[in-house]
């Protein structure tokens, strides 16, 4: 079943979970440009995408923004409730979702989610929860990697999307 909804997380899937600081007190991340194809993916197959994050800087909002993301909440600390409030404003389920994420904050999402998935430098904690495991770890593409899992899984060619 293809999704009715992605939802992910941020450090640690979109970025290897790293926080840079200069001496004025400014912030860095570092994002996988690639993970943009899950979202294209996602999008040519008519499935909204969604950030839940812990963190609330402007730097995950302008990311969002130039990605066209549908869905933002940041700075969440339990995000099963978000979920739920989101899924409820589609008319959909969480069982109709596929999230991924990479921690503790993360995981009774993973839990209740239809898909769930972690990327391979999470904690095996985490991982023994989810559905799938990405090759890749977060910050080197694991987001487009579980949107192309999702497509391939239902029996769907990444080609066609091209």
């Amino acid at each position: 079943m293809l999704p009715k909804l992605i939802l992910t997380d941020i450090d640690g899937v979109w970025t290897d979970g790293g926080m840079f600081y200069d001496q004025t007190g400014n912030e860095w991340k570092k994002f996988n440009t690639s993970d943009s194809a899950g979202v294209l993916f996602a999008r040519k197959l008519n499935i909204p995408v969604g950030i839940i994050t812990g963190e609330d800087t402007a730097i995950v909002k302008r990311r969002a923004e130039k990605l066209k993301i549908d869905i933002l909440h940041q700075g969440i600390g339990n995000k099963l409730p978000i979920a739920q409030a989101i899924c409820k404003e589609l008319g959909i389920a969480l069982s109709e979702v596929a999230y991924i994420g990479d921690d503790i904050g993360d995981l009774e999402l993973l839990k209740a989610s239809g898909i769930s998935a972690a990327p391979s430098n999470a904690p095996s904690y985490i991982q023994k929860y989810v559905n799938h495991v990405t090759k890749k770890a977060g910050g080197e593409g694991a987001f487009r990697e579980f949107v192309e899992w999702i497509i391939e899984s239902n029996g769907q060619q990444i080609e066609d999307l091209l």
